[in-house]
Parts: structure tokens; C-alpha cells; sequence
């Protein structure tokens, strides 16, 4: 049994250390998801990139965690001979001759037994602390990107219905601009219903996945640590019916420790490819896996769209602009024109000229006026053809048909309102609410989440290996002291 024990320990610490050098050796984290066996195509290489929506890759995922669920197989297998090995042994009879052992022997296994427990102990201790740092590191990472999504929700809301009233108020004038704004419109419904559908999906299940592997970590180490306290105290007793039901029941514990390892690797290394996959698109968002998975407009459509906006607001206010500089220049400017309106230089047009009218508000002067105010200044040096009267000729103000006026008072509110969610909707159309999640997630979380994932593998690891030997000594401790008792408790026939 001790030769058998030595292999066993032998291909644990083997299996420990293949998963390890798994995630070590490489170029890139790329090539480690592509390079992995894939069990559902008879283990042939995944080939793909990190994508939780592939069945192909949370296959070739839950296959890092084979040292566990093989170690596990093993040890269960063992426990199935060591069970059939005991019971032919006590149907036939077969007793051995053992030798007693000495005083130092019974307290060198004493003592070896309350040191395996002591590390057992505190490898469990330190497995519940890392458990209930890593669920809530998980619950903390699932809150931010929720809350990305549901800003990124809310802002879509409040550009589509002010898209909705600007197309209302120009479609009478400018059929061309209400189709950009109406196409601009159904994509954003389309990436809000996108958002929506993504956290209604994956956040119910991402939290019962973590809840109940919390659970059963915090109930498999919990009982773990009940049975090594029972151990050491039937030991003392030398209870041998309560030991052996013991040892049945921390073999069965065992084997469901060692699936937890390769189940807790598992999460770890979902955590490191989750992490390793943001960082790569805060860097190339083009050339990243996540860029198909996210509901953001491709960055060429984007770009394009925005430059469109840009360009039909600075051709507007250039051209008001223009019309108020040839207004300056004419009677009806300097008979009703006041201090207030001396000082004007302009409307304010936070969009710089070609080629990229990039937005820039700061551009602005501070004597520029919003182009919302148009109408109202503009109700100083005009008159309406239907309620033009005599003073209006008298006061030297230029008399324009209500349509016009009507049309201008269109273009200039929505203008406005198109400048008041620009803000807003370059971030929706550039994704800056999810690379800001990822951008908080990279530098405040992936850290220590990736640290307690890593501490509860290596916790759950120690805990397993040493129950693996604390077993094994208690059977041999079984064994020994039932042989020992048979052989002081039987009896040979004296010869006649």
C-alpha cells in the first residue's frame, strides 16, 4: 500500500505541474486559447479566440481542469479497490504476521498526522477566505460591466427621442438630414435591444455559476475541516468504528476536492483569458475577439456618421455666420442693433473644419452665441409678413414671410438639440461606455481577481494533496491496529 500511495503522489504532483506549465510557456494568450484540446472535436485544437458565446471554447476551458477530475477518477478508483481489497481480506480469514511497533514509531505518525492536519487546516482556511474574495471580486466585475450596459442603455434612450423630435421639426425642410438621423436612430435601437438582450442573458446565469460554486467550495472545505478536527480526536480515542466511517466519508470528500481544483483552475483560467482579452482591446479593439461579441458600430461606420454630423452643423453655422456678417454691414444692423449685439462675434461652431470636424467646444469664443439663440436675436431685425404694420418699415426692420422664419427657427432648435447629444452619442458610436468599464476593470480589478482565483486553485490544491496523505496513514493506522488486535485476541489449540 505505501508503494501504491508513492505513485499516486507521484502522478498528482505531475498533473499539478502539466496544468501549470499550460499557462506558462507561449507567445501570446491567444495562441494558449487556440492551442488547447477541444473535446468536442475529439480533442483536436480549439484554433479560436476567447468567445463566451462558443460552446467550442468553454469546452477546451473546462479541459484545463483535467488534473483535477483525473486525479479525482483515481483516487475514487483506488477507494472502489482498497473497499473490495478489505472485504476479501475479512472473508478469508488471511491474517499477517506484523511486527509491534515502538513507542518512537506510534508518536512519529502521532505527530505526522497533527502536522498534515495543521496544514490542511490552514489550506482550508485560506481556501474559505480566497473563496469569499473571489465571489466577491466576480459580483464586483459583473456590477461594473452592468452598469456600463445600463449608462450605455440610458444614454441610447435619451439620443434616440431627441433624434425622433429633430426629424419631427425638419422633415418639412430637409428629407436628407432625417434620413441620416433616422438611420443613426435605428441602429442605436438596435444596439440598445443588443444591450438589453446581453445582460438579460449572461447576468442571471454568470451569478448562479458563482453562487453555486462558492457554495459548494464553502461546503466541501467547511466539512473538510470538521472531518480533520473529528480525525485527530477518534485517533486519540482510538474509536476504530467511528474512524473507519470516517475515512469512507473524507474519501468521498476527497475525490469532490480534487474535482473542485481542476473546477477552481477552470475559473482561474477563465478569469486570466477574460482579463488578457480586455487588455488587448483597450490596446487594438479592431483586431480583438471581444469587437464581434460587444453591440458597438464598426469603427469605420462610426467614424464616418459622426464626421457627417460634423460637417452638416459647420456648413450650417458657416453659413449663418456669413449671413451676419452681411447683416453688420446694413442699415437695418446699425439702426436696431444694441451694446449686447455690438459685441457678438458669432455663433458658436464647436466643430473644426475639414477633414475630420472634430468636436471641440472649447473653441468657442466668449462673445459666440449658441445657435439656439438665433431666433430670439433675430426677432429684433425682422417682421413677420402677416403682422408687419406700419412701425415695422418706420423702425427699419426687414419684413420676411413666416416660413422662412418658421424654417429657420426649425434648423436653428435642432441644430442646438443635435449639439446638446453629440457628447452622448459620440461616446455610444465610439463604445466609450464599455472601454471605460474595461478600462476600470484592467487597472482596479483584473489584479486581484486573478490573485484570489489563483490563491483558491492553490488552496483547494494543497487541501486535496495533503487529505490524499492524511487518508492513506489513516488506513494504514486501520489496518495495522485491527491485525494487532486479532492477533492478541486469538488463540492455537494446545497439541495432545
Amino acid at each position: 500500500m505505501v508503494k501504491s500511495s508513492q505513485i499516486l503522489f507521484v502522478v498528482v504532483i505531475y498533473a499539478c505541474l502539466l496544468s501549470e506549465t499550460s499557462l506558462v510557456f507561449g507567445s501570446s494568450v491567444s495562441e494558449h486559447i487556440a492551442r488547447r484540446p477541444d473535446p468536442l472535436r475529439k480533442f483536436k485544437r480549439y484554433g479560436g479566440d476567447y468567445d463566451v458565446r462558443n460552446k467550442h471554447y468553454w469546452a477546451s476551458a473546462a479541459f484545463m481542469g483535467i488534473h483535477g477530475y483525473a486525479v479525482a477518477g483515481l483516487w475514487l478508483l483506488c477507494g472502489i479497490g482498497f473497499g473490495i481489497y478489505i472485504i476479501a481480506k475479512n472473508s478469508c480469514g488471511a491474517t499477517s504476521q506484523i511486527v509491534e511497533p515502538q513507542h518512537s514509531s506510534h508518536l512519529f505518525i502521532f505527530l505526522l498526522l497533527v502536522l498534515l492536519t495543521i496544514f490542511s487546516i490552514i489550506g482550508g482556511s485560506v481556501a474559505i477566505a480566497a473563496n469569499q474574495k473571489s465571489m466577491e471580486g466576480a459580483k464586483k466585475l459583473e456590477k461594473t460591466l452592468c452598469d456600463a450596459g445600463n449608462d450605455a442603455h440610458q444614454a441610447i434612450g435619451e439620443v434616440k427621442n431627441t433624434l425622433l423630435q429633430i426629424q419631427t421639426v425638419l422633415l418639412p425642410y430637409d428629407s436628407k438630414t432625417c434620413k441620416l438621423l433616422d438611420f443613426i436612430t435605428r441602429r442605436l435601437r438596435k444596439g440598445s435591444l443588443s444591450i438589453q438582450k446581453f445582460i438579460a442573458q449572461t447576468r442571471k446565469s454568470y451569478l448562479q455559476a458563482i453562487q453555486t460554486l462558492y457554495v459548494v467550495n464553502l461546503v466541501v472545505v467547511s466539512v473538510h475541516l470538521a472531518s480533520l478536527s473529528a480525525g485527530l480526536v477518534l485517533r486519540t480515542l482510538q474509536y476504530r468504528p467511528g474512524l473507519i466511517l470516517l475515512i469512507f466519508s473524507c474519501w468521498i470528500l476527497t475525490t469532490m476536492s480534487w474535482i473542485l481544483t481542476g473546477i477552481d483552475f477552470v475559473f482561474y483560467t477563465f478569469m486570466s483569458d477574460t482579463c488578457s482579452s480586455l487588455k488587448d482591446f483597450e490596446q487594438i479593439p479592431q483586431n480583438n475577439s471581444l469587437a464581434d461579441m460587444l453591440p458597438c458600430p464598426k469603427s469605420v461606420f462610426s467614424d464616418g456618421t459622426l464626421m457627417q454630423i460634423g460637417y452638416t452643423v459647420h456648413s450650417f453655422i458657416s453659413q449663418i455666420n456669413f449671413k451676419i456678417s452681411e447683416l453688420r454691414m446694413s442699415e437695418v444692423f446699425e439702426k436696431n442693433e444694441s451694446k449686447e449685439d455690438r459685441e457678438i462675434q458669432g455663433v458658436c461652431d464647436p466643430f473644426s473644419g475639414a477633414p475630420k470636424y472634430t468636436y471641440s467646444p472649447e473653441n468657442c469664443g466668449h462673445n459666440c452665441i449658441p445657435v439656439g439663440d438665433i431666433p430670439t436675436i433675430l426677432s429684433r431685425f425682422v417682421c413677420f409678413e402677416a403682422n408687419s404694420s406700419g412701425n415695422c418699415e418706420a423702425e427699419g426692420r426687414l419684413i420676411l414671410p413666416e416660413g422662412i422664419y418658421s424654417m429657420t427657427l426649425a434648423y436653428c432648435q435642432s441644430i442646438q438639440d443635435l449639439m446638446n447629444i453629440y457628447p452622448d452619442l459620440s461616446k455610444l458610436m465610439s463604445c466609450s461606455y464599455v472601454q471605460e468599464a474595461f478600462s476600470d476593470i484592467v487597472l482596479h480589478q483584473c489584479g486581484p481577481m486573478k490573485l484570489q482565483t489563483r490563491l483558491l486553485w492553490s488552496a483547494m490544491l494543497g487541501l486535496s494533496i495533503c487529505m490524499v496523505i492524511l487518508v492513506w496513514i489513516w488506513c494504514e493506522k486501520v489496518i495495522q491496529d485491527r491485525e494487532r488486535c486479532y492477533n492478541r485476541c486469538s488463540f492455537s489449540p494446545r497439541p495432545v
